[in-house]
């Protein structure tokens, strides 16, 4: 295994308090929001699958499909999925799975959050790379989008008086 090849890692300053960055991961619908997934009456609970249709403009069509594996209030949260699966006439089932995990750690400013995604050395080759450059900039983006969510949501529940 190489780990410069076999995993993602970004971390991110978020200037909220960890409860509510929490929410924003651990909550599917709030999550929904801000990572492009419509998971309206959805839950995250460890063990069981959640599924929601893309949002994200041009993915529209595909289906967001994880098994979630870890939900450790306002410390861990993760899940399985099939990174860059958007070939729609591809069945994905049979590949393995790479491994999202989420971590919250306080700090003075706020809360650091890392995701890790990381199994990229077993996904079949003919995809690895592709699927592993797609997820890097992916990452990047949800990065932002969550702090952009958790920027937005705290201003509105500050305007209607916390």
């Amino acid at each position: 295994m190489n780990p410069a090849s076999d995993r993602i890692e970004r971390k991110i300053l978020l200037k909220v308090p960890r409860s509510q960055v929490w929410r924003a991961l651990a909550n599917a619908e709030a999550f929904g929001q801000w990572f492009g997934v419509a998971l309206e009456g959805k839950r995250f609970v460890a063990g069981e699958w959640t599924q929601g249709q893309i949002t994200y403009p041009g993915y529209e069509h595909l289906l967001w499909n994880v098994l979630v594996e870890r939900v450790e209030p306002e410390r861990v949260f993760s899940f399985r999925w099939h990174p860059y699966a958007v070939e729609p006439d591809t069945d994905y089932s049979q590949e393995p799975t790479t491994l999202v995990k989420f971590e919250l750690q306080d700090m003075d400013e706020g809360t650091l959050l890392t995701v890790v995604e990381s199994g990229f050395d077993h996904i079949p080759q003919s995809r690895r790379l592709k699927a592993f450059r797609m997820d890097s900039r992916g990452w990047d983006e949800q990065m932002s989008n969550i702090e952009e969510f958790l920027k937005t949501n705290t201003q509105t529940h500050e305007r209607q008086g916390g």
